[in-house]
């Protein structure tokens, strides 16, 4: 036998601990003559003798004695190792990667409910940048904007987005009633000027939208909206308690962006609390709740 019998080495350990063969039979729910044979397979490996065998049981050797210390110095370690990785992964955060719109305005004030429901799951959420997938944003589940990115990904949340201002900006400039009312006034752009080209192509307006301040993104321009600044094409499921206390309104109910969302994509093996919290986001997303008709 060229290879140390491992299967051995614990009824081995319990047989030292105990020295007797009965007595680790009991613990290890083996008979005695099976502790007795995993000895001896040690022992003929090993040509050592580490029991002596006598009427009334069975006696350590020395040599039994300084290799049972070792045999259990090296489960203990073992035992220390796998249940510190055992800990570890049960207690890794589970990792959601969105960008800065997404996080604040939704998934974040979400967060309450979710730890009262699972306070032993924690989560950790970070930027998404550019990642397409949640590999390489090293993430567990990533949120992204945009069309449909695949076959799994789910809809959280609609993208559509409508023109929207501060009330306080419709009192002092309005009234704003036709689409064609948009032409001079101030808009705001997220990203690019082409959002507001495409909501003018689709209200029939021929004229180019006006020039005015270009944001970043929509975590920038959101706060010149509420701020009285112009009219921005909000994403109108990230700005419900808004539109709700009054804070803004939106001018026309004519959509741009329908063919975005806000998409839930999953790494290709998830933890417990990943699938936990997956489901949890999925039960709660407006889009969800509403394909159910809750």
């Amino acid at each position: 036998m060229r290879h140390i019998p491992l299967a051995s080495l614990r009824a081995l350990e319990a047989a030292v601990r105990h020295e007797s063969f009965v007595k680790a039979a009991a613990e290890l729910n083996l008979t005695a003559a099976g502790v007795s044979q995993h000895v001896r397979s040690m022992e003929n490996w090993l040509g050592v003798s580490l029991f002596m065998r006598h009427a009334r049981g069975v006696t350590l050797t020395a040599a039994g004695r300084e290799f049972g210390a070792a045999v259990a110095n090296g489960l203990g370690h073992i035992d220390i190792a796998a249940r510190q990785l055992k800990l570890e992964a049960h207690d890794r955060p589970v990792s959601v990667a969105c960008i800065a719109s997404v996080a604040t305005r939704w998934l974040i004030p979400q967060l309450p409910a979710f730890r009262r429901e699972h306070p032993d799951i924690r989560i950790n959420i970070v930027y998404a940048l550019d990642a397409m997938t949640p590999e390489a944003a090293s993430v567990d589940l990533l949120i992204r904007h945009g069309t449909r990115p695949g076959a799994a990904a789910i809809a959280l949340l609609s993208g559509e987005t409508r023109p929207t201002c501060s009330a306080e900006f419709e009192l002092r400039h309005g009234p704003i009633t036709a689409p064609t009312d948009l032409i001079d006034a101030d808009l705001l752009h997220d990203e690019t000027t082409s959002s507001w080209a495409r909501w003018f192509a689709l209200a029939g307006i021929r004229a180019p939208p006006k020039p005015g301040p270009i944001f970043a993104d929509f975590s920038l321009m959101i706060g010149s909206v509420i701020g009285g600044q112009g009219i921005g094409l909000c994403p109108t499921a990230l700005i419900t308690d808004e539109l709700a206390n009054g804070t803004l309104v939106t001018l026309f109910d004519t959509p741009s962006d329908m063919d975005k969302s806000y998409w839930l994509i999953e790494a290709n093996r998830l933890s417990a609390e990943a699938q936990i919290f997956r489901d949890w986001l999925i039960a709660v997303s407006p889009t969800s709740r509403n394909s159910q008709g809750i």
